[in-house]
């Protein structure tokens, strides 16, 4: 019998969806909240390797994602002219049964992931969030932004990096910027693109594409932080196109296509790790709101599903909730979230840092290879 038979999770994305789904599993009643009155169906495309795909696999939508992704399972390193200098083979870290990388387009695996939290029963509510909420020893009373009020035994945040009830319960950690931006944009597959490549060097510090599709990519730039204020009168995909100029190979067909400002997204590399319990009483954090980084490990997704795999086979295995469950939550999560967060920022310092030696490939190897454990 699960450990507690209510259970509000506050934020609809990736983390949020996922607990909602495997604790609904468990006949756990649940109350999903999402600010967003679209329900944050948006964005370019993610990449999604092994340890990620295990994760979805036990959520029940492997089938789907393998639909509307596409799976390779090797890298390609390439010169600013588009010159292949090295294929890697990626480490597996899902189990040999499952590809070692899946790319598919971010709204996708949103709306499999919401379609599954529909399909569980859970009740959803977009459009609202917490106003305040107060604990006791049994529960938590909860108002929302719409009026409404609701107690529960234990709440869920999964509201992201910017989480507002991360500052409700008193975790004053909050994410610091590593001078870094990042333009993406949605692009169609060149032919002959079967796997990510990547080139170090050039007019940015990254520049790389992973097909999301059979017809379909996303491109993505890495440069020094810009001031937003900087980019307010831009074009976006003037700018984005002017800084591939650089780059040959594929990115002469891809140039071509990066044409609408709506679909290009720029955003800045952040780092936290909540340092301490995740949780406050009846109140625990998971995905974005404990932790986040830069996406150099492209492990952002793979640990809010982690997150959210740990947390709910705890509450769905255990006869009573006590502190010691969100303790061993804890616990088992931080080691692998610490690697992840320190390795991601490291690779991003090497590139702002103009380290010419390194060691990228190994760093990386030695990651996924820790990550091919079950979390």
């Amino acid at each position: 019998m699960p450990s507690v038979s209510t259970v509000l999770v506050v934020g609809g994305g990736t983390s949020g969806n996922a607990i909602t789904v495997l604790l609904r599993r468990a006949g756990i009643e649940i109350d999903l909240v999402e600010t967003e009155p679209g329900w944050n169906i948006r964005g370019s495309g993610i990449t999604l390797q092994g340890n990620a795909l295990r994760v979805l696999r036990e959520i029940g939508v492997w089938d789907q994602v393998l639909e509307h992704g596409f799976p390779f399972n090797t890298l390609g390193l390439t010169a600013p002219d588009g010159t292949v200098l090295h294929i890697a083979d990626e480490f597996p870290a899902g189990g040999a049964d499952l590809p070692a990388t899946l790319g598919m387009q971010r709204p996708a695996l949103q709306r499999i992931l919401t379609d599954a939290v529909r399909a569980s029963g859970a009740r959803v509510r977009l459009g609202c969030t917490v106003k305040s909420l107060t604990q006791d020893d049994t529960g938590v009373e909860v108002t929302f932004d719409d009026g409404a009020t609701g107690r529960y035994d234990l709440v869920v945040a999964a509201d992201g990096r910017r989480s507002a009830t991360r500052a409700m319960i008193g975790i004053t950690d909050r994410p610091e910027s590593l001078g870094m931006g990042i333009w993406r944009a949605p692009a169609p597959r060149p032919a002959g693109v079967e796997r990510s490549d990547l080139t170090y060097g050039g007019p940015c510090y990254i520049a790389g594409y992973t097909p999301t599709g059979d017809n379909s990519i996303y491109a993505l730039l890495v440069e020094r932080q810009r001031d937003r204020d900087s980019l307010e009168h831009l074009d976006l995909a003037a700018e984005m196109r002017r800084l591939t100029d650089g780059y040959g190979g594929h990115w002469a067909q891809i140039r071509e296509s990066i044409n609408d400002p709506s679909q290009v997204n720029y955003t800045v590399t952040d780092r936290m790790l909540v340092e301490g319990p995740w949780h406050r009483g009846r109140v625990v954090l998971v995905g974005d709101a404990a932790h986040c980084c830069p996406p150099t490990l492209a492990q952002g997704a793979a640990m809010a599903l982690e997150d959210a795999l740990v947390l709910a086979e705890l509450l769905n295995t255990r006869d009573t909730f006590d502190e010691a469950l969100l303790t061993e939550y804890h616990a088992r999560r931080v080691p692998r979230v610490r690697l992840v967060v320190d390795g991601s920022v490291q690779l991003c310092r090497w590139l702002l840092d103009g380290v010419a030696d390194a060691d990228v490939p190994g760093l990386m190897a030695r990651t996924m290879t820790a990550l091919g454990e079950r979390p």
